[in-house]
């Protein structure tokens, strides 16, 4: 690989097309092609949400997911390739029921804010889901593995509890809350 990274500017794409890991060039705009892109995209939010300051077991577990979606993009620019394995999704699924455990039952929806680094988050999630919307457009016209959809489609809902879980840790030592959407069923609640 360093040979191969050792001159950025190749030009080979200026007339539209891009080069897979199997040699095979493919339109820039390709479904293949905007599945890996989004991918990419979204572990680049992770890198950016990893410039906050968080508890250090998210931070592992974010790390780790950033390695499973180069994993992911690699095995989208070869087609036929597995390189992202099952044992993936159920990493994902683990931290689901460990981080979701101690977070208070939903009263309502919540809007994507509060803290940086939870709002970060939801951008995170947000872009899974795009992410997971290419790559079933993809496996709609050509063979998919499973697991790079079930992983993005587990990874998005992660998101979303590390989201309230980063809402809740605070450096100053003090909590915080989700914030809630004022629905008009809530504004009853209250009300009453």
């Amino acid at each position: 690989m360093g040979n191969r990274l050792s001159q950025i500017a190749t030009r080979t794409g200026d007339n539209g097309t891009t080069g897979l890991g199997n040699n095979d060039r493919v339109s820039k705009d390709s479904l293949r092609v905007h599945a890996m892109g989004d991918v990419d995209e979204l572990n680049s939010h992770i890198g950016v949400l990893l410039c906050e300051d968080m508890p250090a077991a998210v931070r592992t577990l974010l790390v780790e997911v950033q390695h499973q979606l180069f994993n992911l993009g690699g095995e989208l620019s070869i087609p036929g390739f597995e390189l992202l394995k099952p044992e993936a999704v159920l990493a994902l699924d683990e931290a689901l029921a460990t981080f979701n455990e101690p977070l208070p039952r939903l009263q309502e929806f919540i809007l994507p804010a509060g803290t940086r680094a939870a709002s970060l988050a939801h951008v995170c999630r947000t872009v899974a889901r795009r992410a997971e919307r290419a790559v079933v457009g993809l496996g709609n016209v050509e063979a998919l593995n499973d697991t790079p959809r079930q992983y993005l489609n587990r990874l998005s809902d992660l998101m979303f509890v590390l989201a309230r879980t980063l809402n809740r840790h605070r450096p100053d030592g003090g909590v915080g809350d989700d914030v809630y959407w004022k629905s008009a069923r809530m504004a009853l609640a209250d009300a009453g």
